[in-house]
């Protein structure tokens, strides 16, 4: 009987002898060999290693076992007062021989500065000088150092002995001996070497286990054998009728079977060389050299339809070796693969415009999109028509009819040259028969396959559309583009010569669908247009148009409306009695309509309050309540148990909630001219920017207030004393924020556009604007620049009145006098007569100290103040009192009057213009000191 290397031996020493052969031969018994050898040497070198490093840790570990002691011993309490002494030697010795004992060294030599040694552990070396360099440690330096020489080779280390003033008086040197040192390292041999013959041990196991296995997956065949298999896997690789293609790492063809070369016609001897280089078609040499995996990629290479798929190899060591590419031919399902990919491309493109169309909320734009998504996917050139009302965001007529013309809002197409009306122009339809008309009147889709055909088109504009067909267009698809139901305007798609396939029906199916989804869009688009247009009218009807006069500020301003959405910013200048005035910014959460209608309100409050001349904090204060009113209004949050259930209004089905006030914020600063302070205080609103007169800017630290509308917090003010020509900057938080910015690097920003000195309001605000605007702002922004004034000390005079009455005359006359200083002479009766009425009825009701002010400034002002807090009433006498009429005379002469309360009392004031020309004048000459006994 013969086996796989011939006749099989008889015998049992035969039989093994010829497997211990054929085991030898094998590939498993040679890879055995190989790695029992790698261990072997492997083994060697690690015992030799560790040989190695335990001498040189047992070193080392004498250097510190000898430094160690010696150093112990040179601080050892009564060290120095012992080698000082007459006999070191025998006072030394019992120690040094204690330490050694106690420390492991082999000696402990105690040395004078000469190095002869007081103590040694072998005494017939006492009185001999010790050998080597110890001028190290009559340095003052501690060493250790491997010594060679007499008496013995040893691993010493020297410490200085110092005495207590640090001087170097004697030397300490201890030791191992090397022979000792080494016999540790010979003791650790034996362990060595056991673990050596057991790593080899496994080594070699581990090598027969890897040579077991890899004997059971080769079956104990030898190179021939294997050799001979291989020409079979190859014979049977080329027989099969499917392509192979292997690709290594470096994208080199390594095979490719017979039927691979077929199909894909690769030239002779196509091994070792770059896919790129086969002469392939390049997008068959992208497929091939990717990598990517594919699964049944129908592909197309020359005239042959394939069906792809391809499959990375196994990694080797993390990196990949290549990939597997198996070709069938599938050339007789083109068609259907075909009308596959044309309904996957169409399902693509769907998508495509799903997420293309509608990114912005603009009309225009999203028509474009509609136009850019279908060419050149499915058109060559596409259309977009809209009606006007549609453009400005009007609701388009509800009625039915056909439209006879619209603007064409887009234009896209595969050229930049087209024989289609621009942009901008008027669109008529006015032949019914035509496409366009058709669609609008039957209100879907209408498919021109051949224009040449299309009679009512061709009749509609006759060179036009001569052009068109010379051109090249030869099919239309007219879509209108309706959105609940209404026309918003219409699409039309056109292919020209670049497409020779004409339009069909499923084309049409797809181009009204197409049409539907992006008038959905465009339908949105118009709806936030009006509403954005509603908003920013709103908005600018109920910001100030034109600011007060006043002598206070000299103000800029600017506001700009978010382009996304107006919101509910704003900002106001209101003046005060007393030549004050107040400096307001705002900002209503929210967008649109509501935000702005919100800050109408708020603005008109701001104006209501601001009459009863309260402070800040406190006018703050009024503004939360109100905003907690409102909210309540708008929500019925309210409402109390006892109201008829009649009395509250139902919301209809499918309406919107009422919104209350979502959260506002507000800074109000009220400054005064004459004494230069400016007192302020924030609702959750950033503070304002202080420019100082040489151009430094600051941001004041305020009081942190909530928002309005929160509640259950009282505001707190903050006064300053702003010098002369200084500038206060008040902005919203749209100005320094945004989502790709921070507030504090908004600030930093505004510093460094506030710096420069030297501008006007106007022109700071320019350039604030010019520096920190965002491309595309998110929020409102409202900024608000002023310059204080100072009133002039030649327009101010101030009287001290003592609680008498015959002082009202003094002051009266002092009043006269500095009227006719000013040149105010006409209004000089109106003004004695105020002033006379004011003081008198100061002194007779109110409290001290009594004060008199005049101003001059737009107007004249009169301010009486007194330490009472008891507001003074206006009221019509009866024909037979005795008094009551005085303010009711102030009220006929004054132009303006009325009542500002203080800390310490109240001041009443009222405003004549400087010229008498406006005055009532009396039928007959008053006796302005009968008018002192005058009461309110």
């Amino acid at each position: 009987m013969t086996g796989r290397f011939g006749r099989q031996p008889t015998g049992w020493g035969s039989r093994l002898s010829a497997r211990l052969s054929r085991w030898a031969h094998s590939v498993a018994g040679q890879v055995f060999a190989l790695q029992a050898m790698i261990v072997l040497l492997l083994i060697a070198a690690a015992a030799s290693a560790l040989v190695f490093q335990a001498r040189y840790d047992s070193e080392r570990d004498a250097r510190h076992r000898s430094l160690a002691a010696a150093e112990a011993f040179a601080h050892s309490p009564g060290i120095a007062a012992a080698l000082l002494s007459t006999d070191p030697t025998a006072r030394l010795q019992p120690l040094a021989e204690a330490a050694r004992e106690g420390s492991g060294v082999d000696f402990i030599a105690v040395m004078n500065l000469q190095g002869v040694r007081y103590t040694d552990s072998r005494p017939e070396l006492i009185g001999r000088r010790a050998t080597g360099d110890l001028s190290r440690a009559l340095a003052g330096h501690a060493f250790t150092e491997t010594f060679r020489g007499q008496p013995s080779d040893a691993v010493r280390a020297v410490v200085p002995i110092r005495n207590a003033d640090g001087v170097v008086i004697g030397l300490v040197g201890t030791g191992i001996e090397v022979e000792n040192v080494s016999q540790v390292v010979e003791g650790q041999l034996p362990l060595l070497l056991g673990a050596a013959a057991g790593a080899l041990l496994l080594g070699t196991s581990g090598a027969a286990l890897v040579s077991g296995r890899l004997r059971r997956q080769t079956r104990g065949l030898g190179a021939a054998e294997m050799s001979r298999i291989n020409e079979h896997h190859e014979a049977v690789l080329h027989a099969v009728r499917e392509g192979v293609v292997i690709i290594d790492a470096e994208q080199r063809l390594v095979l490719a079977n017979d039927e691979a070369r077929r199909l894909l016609g690769l030239p002779p001897d196509p091994e070792n060389r770059h896919v790129t280089d086969l002469g392939l078609d390049p997008r068959t040499a992208e497929l091939l050299a990717s990598g990517r995996v594919v699964t049944d990629h129908v592909h197309l290479a020359g005239d042959r339809l394939l069906a792809v798929n391809v499959r990375p190899t196994k990694e080797h060591r993390g990196l990949s070796t290549g990939s597997v590419v198996t070709l069938r031919d599938s050339t007789e399902l083109a068609a259907v693969s075909g009308r596959a990919e044309v309904a996957r491309g169409r399902l693509q493109l769907l998508y495509d415009a799903g997420v293309r169309i509608g990114t912005t909320l603009d009309v225009v734009r999203t028509a474009e999109e509609l136009s850019e998504v279908a060419v050149p996917r499915f058109a060559d050139f596409v259309t977009v028509e809209l009606l006007e009302p549609v453009l400005h965001g009007d609701e388009p007529s509800l009625g039915t009819g056909v439209y006879t013309e619209m603007r064409r809002a887009a234009i896209t197409g595969v050229r930049a040259d087209s024989p289609l009306q621009p942009v901008g122009d008027i669109i008529r339809f006015v032949v019914p028969t035509a496409p366009m008309a058709a669609a609008l009147d039957a209100g879907h889709a209408v498919l021109a396959a051949d224009l040449n055909a299309a009679m009512g088109w061709r009749a509609q504009d006759a060179q036009g559309t001569r052009a068109a067909l010379d051109y090249g267009l030869h099919s239309l698809i007219s879509v209108p583009l309706q959105a609940r139901g209404v026309v918003l305007g219409m699409a039309n798609f056109w292919r020209a010569a670049d497409t020779p396939e004409s339009f069909d029906e499923e084309d049409r199916s797809f181009a009204a669908e197409l049409g539907a989804r992006a008038a959905v869009s465009i339908d949105n688009a118009r709806r936030f247009t009006r509403e954005h247009a509603m908003a920013v009218t709103l908005q600018r009807s109920l910001l100030p148009r034109v600011l007060p006069a006043q002598n206070a500020v000299h103000v800029a301003y600017r506001y700009l409306p978010a382009m996304a959405g107006v919101g509910g910013d704003w900002f106001d200048v209101i003046p005060l009695p007393g030549g004050r005035v107040a400096l307001v910014v705002g900002d209503v959460v929210g967008h649109g309509v509501h935000a702005a209608a919100t800050m109408g309100r708020l603005r008109t409050a701001v104006h209501n309050f601001s009459t009863l001349d309260l402070p800040p904090d406190e006018l703050l204060g009024h503004l939360d309540e109100l905003i907690n009113r409102i909210d309540q209004d708008d929500t019925g949050i309210g409402l109390t148990g006892g109201e008829e259930e009649g009395a509250v209004e139902e919301v209809p089905d499918g309406a919107a909630e009422p919104a209350g006030v979502t959260g506002a914020t507000c800074l109000y600063a009220v400054y005064d001219p004459v004494s230069g302070r400016c007192r302020m205080a924030s609702a959750g609103h950033p503070g304002p920017a202080l420019v100082r007169p040489g151009g430094a800017v600051e941001f004041p630290e305020l009081p942190s207030g909530l928002p309005l509308g929160v509640g259950g917090m009282p505001f707190e003010a903050a006064e300053f004393t702003l010098p002369e020509g200084s500038r206060l900057v008040l902005f919203t938080d749209g100005l320094v924020e945004d989502r790709d910015r921070d507030f504090d690097a908004g600030l930093h920003l505004l510093r460094e556009a506030l710096a420069r000195p030297g501008r006007s309001p106007d022109q700071a605000c320019s350039d604030v604007l010019a520096a920190m605007l965002f491309p595309v702002p998110s929020d409102d922004i409202a900024l608000l620049v002023a310059d204080t004034r100072r009133l002039e000390a030649d327009r101010i005079a101030e009287w001290e009145v003592p609680g008498e009455a015959s002082a009202v005359s003094r002051v009266r006359n002092a009043g006269a006098a500095q009227l006719a200083a000013w040149g105010l002479e006409e209004i000089s009766f109106t003004t004695e007569l105020i002033l006379s009425e004011l003081i008198t009825n100061a002194i007779r009701y109110g409290s001290a100290p009594v004060r008199v002010r005049l101003l001059r400034d737009r107007t004249l002002i009169c301010e009486v103040s007194d330490g009472s807090s008891t507001s003074p009433h206006l009221r019509y006498a009866a024909t037979t009192d005795e008094g009551g009429r005085g303010l009711f005379l102030v009220a006929q002469y004054a132009d303006r009057w009325g009542t500002r309360y203080t800390d310490r009392g109240k001041v009443i004031w009222a405003e004549l213009p400087l010229t008498g020309g406006s005055e009532p004048q009396p039928a007959d000459p008053l006796d302005l000191d009968a008018l002192e006994d005058l009461a309110w």
